[in-house]
């Protein structure tokens, strides 16, 4: 993954490719291990058909990198608004003159022979689009956050499982406590100089924050079973008005692919049923039903600004880190991303991914709800297109920090910022809580 620091062309050069054929390989294993017919079909409203995303990937390196970076012709004009994301919503994409898969794939592997020959010929300077290759590794982020909702679409689609990966590594035996204080003082949010960051975590600016409480791992299953069990899905007073409302409107009584078989709770993950590991981060919950556990358990969801100063902030230094261990890109030590495990790791893994604060796991396994709204920061200016992020700033959107299993490192850093609808389950959510302090003394606050 390309560091902060700008680099010499031909290391810039290898660093673009190496991403652009990582998200490729992904692309081709969550495509190639299907039917046709699966990749046509409509698992869920709520998703795209994979083929879909298969020829909207190609479409959008074509249009970014062939057509604004090279200056070349369109290759298929005609099929721009079938892959164009704002203009058929996902329900409606069955229904439309799709290209097949054999199709799909030539396209895309059309589009990535010439980007990679004109990879090869630019300057990666000279332009916005071109300075530290940012178009290239746009690109290369946006095909992993499809693969990663390509593997949302495998979750969702129905039959026997086609996707394998080890287990994640035995958590640690150390005894960790159960939050740990953040201290009150300003600190660095957002990022000026993230070479390939995109416009919704710019600009950097100062945050003055009072101390607080925060879970020192994500919230596991067997704890937000504790709510489950004590009639939490059943207690209007733990539920925002609204959260109330769509609980009861859904029939929510556990989180998504939960079922129960006499005593024993049982999960759906990639087509295999299997008992919920107590220790895991809960996964897909709506922020409705993050923020009722967090009620129910006397906290709170911690803030965008809470959860970013916790993963970044060096109270040593004094600033702000791109990772919560450091500056130097994720490896496997440090966090559980890029689908090579198929599951969250459980609750205290990655000793060596540890912040600065103690907590552990805020990048990977389970993107974390917050309290926040999805809204720019002082300063802000959309690019290199408005409708990344700007048309979907307000409070219908809820922030989500730290990325899931399924986050490739490209796609994944301490200022990355992800935003859903409140109601959202099907994506790899989870959560942790926060609680007010008291500056002086460390104690809860009023």
């Amino acid at each position: 993954m390309l560091n902060a620091d700008r680099t010499d062309p031909a290391t810039l050069r290898e660093a673009i490719a190496t991403e652009l054929l990582a998200a490729r390989d992904r692309t081709a294993g969550l495509t190639d291990c299907v039917e046709d017919h699966d990749l046509t079909a409509q698992h869920s409203p709520l998703m795209s058909p994979l083929v879909w995303d298969l020829a909207h990937i190609g479409n959008q390196e074509e249009l970014w990198l062939l057509r604004n970076v090279g200056g070349h012709d369109p290759m298929h004009p005609e099929i721009d608004p079938l892959y164009d994301a704002f203009e058929h919503p996902r329900a409606e994409r069955p229904s439309l003159p799709l290209l097949p898969p054999d199709e799909a794939r030539r396209y895309a592997h059309e589009v990535r022979g010439r980007v990679l020959d004109l990879l090869e010929a630019s300057p990666l300077e000279g332009a916005p689009l071109l300075d530290a290759g940012f178009a290239f590794g746009m690109i290369a982020q946006h095909e992993q956050q499809h693969d990663e909702t390509m593997l949302i679409t495998h979750q969702l689609r129905q039959g026997a499982a086609v996707l394998a990966a080890p287990p994640p590594p035995a958590v640690p035996a150390d005894r960790l406590p159960a939050e740990v204080l953040v201290p009150a003082g300003p600190f660095t949010m957002g990022t000026d100089t993230e070479p390939w960051a995109l416009d919704n975590e710019r600009p950097a600016h100062r945050v003055e924050l009072p101390a607080y409480w925060l879970d020192t791992v994500p919230v596991t299953n067997a704890a937000y079973l504790a709510f489950v069990e004590d009639g939490g899905y059943r207690e209007p007073r733990w539920w925002t008005p609204a959260g109330w409302e769509h609980r009861a409107q859904a029939g929510l009584t556990a989180p998504l692919f939960w079922s129960r078989d006499g005593g024993q709770w049982l999960r759906r993950r990639f087509g295999t049923v299997e008992p919920v590991p107590p220790d895991e981060p809960v996964l897909h919950v709506s922020w409705y039903e993050a923020d009722a556990y967090a009620r129910w358990a006397g906290r709170r969801l911690p803030t965008e600004a809470e959860w970013e100063k916790a993963a970044r902030f060096d109270p040593a230094s004094g600033r702000s880190r791109r990772y919560p261990w450091g500056d130097e890109p994720p490896a496997a030590e440090h966090a559980n991303l890029g689908q090579r495990h198929l599951q969250p790791a459980p609750a205290g893994s990655y000793p060596e991914g540890t912040a600065p604060c103690g907590a552990r796991q805020l990048i990977g396994d389970v993107w974390e709800w917050t309290a926040s709204d999805f809204l720019p920061y002082p300063g802000f200016a959309p690019w290199p297109y408005k409708e990344y992020s700007e048309v979907f700033f307000g409070p219908e959107y809820k922030v989500l920090r730290g990325g899931s299993f399924a986050v490739a490192p490209v796609a994944c850093r301490g200022t990355f910022r992800n935003w859903d609808y409140p109601v959202r389950r099907q994506i790899f959510a989870g959560f942790r809580t926060a609680r007010s302090a008291d500056a002086a003394s460390g104690t809860e606050g009023a």
